[in-house]
């Protein structure tokens, strides 16, 4: 019998599935590794929060650490996992080097969540009102540390074909470090959209989003002072709610209940609300990876109208479960016809379940990534050996970073 292989996870934050796609990403992850026989430790240096999930009750040991800090050698050291899980790419920057030093064996894998210079230098692009090139990821500072990381790892999860292409072509990554994995649901069947609520059941327009996001707080000003003037105009019975984890005071002062504009703060059950809902407005202009509000309203049957931006690498050429549209006029247009029209919308939610089975399926993808994982773990000397940038990278961090942090533990001692 094989003895039990342990995982370790160092979390950026501890999962709140609720609040964020991200959340429901590190669950789906904990998931598969635990469905397979993974013995899995959850460590994080960052704050408790009133959110996070109780990771006892899917048979998660809870780890509190601290950055820049030695008495992590001693815990990892203890511990001895086979396999450690950075999640994100600031944690393996953090982390990463003692994990090389002290558990060398271990195999490295980085969850990236999705590629945090691509949203960056979109985000910048569209600051200075400008188109965004692919080149403008080589002048990002980002994108210098996040390669790296990446190229420290034995295996980077990338959670977009886009993403996949944008590593491979402009920054020349090897293929054998990277593997796709988009969100992982479970499949739909008709009859699954039959236990849904009907069209008639249904009322309002619904946003939702973590505002810590700066791409969500840009989608909800552009839905203010854009979009929905336009659709109030055509239709003055409009009704729009807007929901999100970590509301500040510039997102309640749009609150606007006369014009029907309600922001309603956190989702007890985002799932429910979303059900609830007619049809989920998501005119994102910026960002990177997936957007888990539009895979989670596919899964409540909820048609979506969104941008380009908000749709990309998200439907293979699958027709999408409602409308794609970039000009602000024919998105309010588009929005109003796919709320009042029924058959349109009956026909949009059976897309939505169409891309959930071709694009989603976790079945379809956990075997494979249990499957890299054991062969990573049988043949690591060979994968490193030919990971030659790695390895420089690894060395030179391995120095740099080290001094930076027994510096940084030092100075702190002495306070």
């Amino acid at each position: 019998m094989n003895p039990t292989k342990k995982l370790l996870i160092i979390g950026f934050v501890w999962p709140e599935p609720n609040s964020s796609a991200a959340g429901g990403r590190m669950m789906q992850l904990i998931s598969i590794f635990g469905e397979n026989g993974f013995k899995i430790t959850f460590a994080s240096a960052a704050q408790d929060s009133d959110f996070m999930v109780d990771l006892s009750e899917f048979d998660v040991e809870r780890k509190s650490i601290e950055l820049n800090n030695s008495s992590f050698d001693n815990f990892i050291i203890e511990l001895d996992p086979d396999v450690v899980l950075f999640d994100r790419f600031m944690i393996e920057e953090q982390f990463g080097w003692r994990v090389a030093e002290n558990c060398p064996k271990a195999l490295r894998l980085l969850d990236t969540e999705d590629l945090h210079c691509l949203r960056t230098a979109r985000q910048k692009a569209f600051k200075e009102n400008r188109t965004f090139e692919l080149t403008d990821l080589l002048s990002e500072e980002v994108a210098k540390r996040e390669i790296a990381s990446i190229l420290r790892c034995d295996l980077s999860y990338i959670i977009s074909e886009f993403e996949m292409k944008v590593l491979k072509d402009v920054f020349k990554i090897d293929s054998g470090l990277l593997q796709y994995l988009p969100f992982l649901v479970e499949e739909m069947s008709a009859e699954d959209l039959q236990q849904l609520p009907s069209f008639e059941e249904r009322q309002h327009f619904v946003f939702i989003g973590n505002f810590l996001h700066e791409p969500n707080w840009n989608t909800v000003q552009y839905l203010k002072e854009a979009i929905w003037p336009l659709i109030k105009k055509d239709w003055p019975e409009a009704v729009l709610e807007i929901y999100g984890a970590y509301p500040s005071q510039k997102v309640l002062q749009l609150h606007q209940p006369k014009n029907g504009f309600f922001i309603m703060g956190r989702a007890e059950d985002a799932n429910e609300i979303i059900k609830k809902s007619r049809v989920l407005l998501a005119p994102i202009r910026f960002g990177a990876g997936l957007k888990g509000k539009l895979l989670e309203a596919m899964q409540c049957g909820t048609p979506s109208v969104t941008t380009s931006i908000g749709s990309e690498a998200m439907h293979e050429n699958l027709p999408w479960d409602g409308f794609i549209e970039d000009n602000p006029d024919e998105f309010a247009k588009k929005a109003i016809s796919l709320y009042q029209d029924e058959n349109l919308w009956k026909q949009s939610q059976k897309n939505g379940i169409a891309i959930i089975n071709e694009c989603y399926s976790k079945n379809k993808y956990s075997e494979k990534l249990i499957n890299r994982v054991n062969s990573l773990l049988n043949n690591s000397e060979t994968h490193r050996l030919h990971n030659f940038m790695g390895s420089l990278l690894q060395y030179h961090t391995l120095k740099s970073t080290k001094y930076m942090a027994k510096w940084i533990e030092a100075k702190n001692k002495n306070l």
